[in-house]
């Protein structure tokens, strides 16, 4: 029985900055930060702290001279005495400064956010710039995160996290109620709709809750006993623990356990090498735009070839360490390429691996950052092709083994 499951994770385009808890960072998303600038106290830093409905606030310089009477109406801010406008980091690196309506600030509030604030600035580059080279790294790195095939995963129970209903203040008789036998119904009344109002969703939170730790006894039995003598235990043990895997890329898996679970197929659909990105940035010694070079040829081929090997090395020492019986996996990954015939498009393997537990087992797992996948996938039985160019060639995948 084949399954098939993804996990997909879109990354938005632009970059925006925001302020948590911990101070300036960077995520995705249309909130910007916004900067207070002209003001007697100062230049201060401010914007939403995500999921929160709440916002931070950080003082980035020092006291300056309040804005002009002549400012623009549609900047300045009477209020504060001061100007909030919003800063970006656009795709191509350049950095733009925008009011609270979202136009591009004059180039005269412009030149006075940079002067007040130029460290801040720098600092938000900075970490825009990590972030964009943040994506390839996570490409080349996937393999970082591969678990040792002599460990064994453990059940980690999930807590309940629906709040239990909080009981609620019943109402009080107030002086005419006291009085009057009627509005005295009416409170006692109004009461009891309350209280069972509760008693229901606190009956529907307990029969919630007792669901959840049933389905935790029968994922705990799964993890530690059923998944070393049934397949069907296999196959749900294994397809969460890839779902969990953050993959940089849309990635999709095709398994197959054989042999009463001595042998796991798989087949990856791995990226195409236009899918990679083939920009990197730096934050420049003067200026406000990040310098974004495209990445050479050589560079951009080797970063594809360490992430579809590493894709191939992190799934694998993921069955080792989910499914405790596996001895051996066969692993190919295919792309689609078209037929130089007929020009249509087809699935075509460019690597399959066969690798034993034993010998995967050799590779130092404290030591994971210094392994390149290409190489490490090399030491094992594995059939592929590379031209002169470091491009993959078509292969024929390895077929299951024969069931002992």
């Amino acid at each position: 029985m084949a399954i098939r499951f993804r996990r997909r994770i879109k990354l938005a385009p632009g970059l925006h900055l925001n302020v948590s808890g911990s101070g300036l960072s960077l995520s995705a998303g249309p909130r910007g930060a916004s900067m207070t600038f002209g003001g007697r106290r100062g230049t201060y830093m401010n914007a939403g702290i995500p999921g929160t409905g709440f916002s931070a606030r950080q003082r980035v310089g020092s006291a300056a001279q309040s804005l002009s009477s002549n400012s623009s109406p549609s900047t300045s801010n009477s209020g504060t005495g001061g100007v909030s406008i919003t800063i970006t980091v656009e795709d191509d690196g350049t950095v733009v400064f925008r009011d609270e309506e979202g136009g591009v600030l004059d180039d005269r509030l412009t030149r006075q956010a940079k002067q007040e604030a130029k460290d801040a600035i720098q600092g938000l580059m900075q970490r825009a710039c990590d972030e964009i080279n943040s994506h390839t790294q996570a490409l080349e790195q996937i393999h970082h995160a591969t678990p040792s095939p002599d460990r064994r995963a453990a059940y980690e129970p999930q807590p309940y996290s629906e709040p239990k209903p909080a009981r609620p203040l019943l109402r009080k008789y107030g002086m005419l109620d006291r009085m009057l036998s009627s509005r005295r119904g009416e409170v006692d009344q109004a009461n009891a709709e309350v209280e069972a109002a509760y008693n229901a969703s606190l009956l529907a939170w307990n029969r919630h809750r007792q669901e959840h730790e049933a389905r935790e006894v029968a994922r705990k039995a799964i993890i530690e006993q059923r998944v070393l003598t049934e397949v069907p235990a296999m196959e749900i043990v294994l397809e969460e623990s890839l779902m969990d895997i953050v993959w940089p890329r849309e990635t999709a898996v095709s398994s197959e356990i054989r042999d009463h679970g001595r042998v796991v197929m798989i087949d990856v659909d791995l990226p195409e090498i236009e899918d990679l990105p083939r920009t990197i940035a730096a934050v420049p010694a003067r200026g406000y735009k990040l310098s974004i070079k495209e990445l050479p040829v050589t560079r951009h081929q080797q970063l594809y070839m360490r992430h579809v090997h590493g894709i191939g090395f992190r799934i694998i020492g993921e069955i080792f360490f989910v499914l405790p019986k596996a001895e051996q996996v066969v692993l190919s990954g295919y792309t689609q390429r078209p037929d130089t015939a007929t020009g249509d498009v087809h699935d075509q393997y460019v690597y399959s691996v066969r690798v034993n537990r034993r010998d995967f087992a050799g590779i130092n797992f404290a030591n994971l950052p210094a392994i390149d996948p290409v190489e490490a996938l090399g030491r094992f039985d594995i059939r592929r092709e590379i031209t002169r160019g470091g491009l993959l060639k078509t292969i024929e995948p390895f077929e299951a083994p024969a069931a002992a």
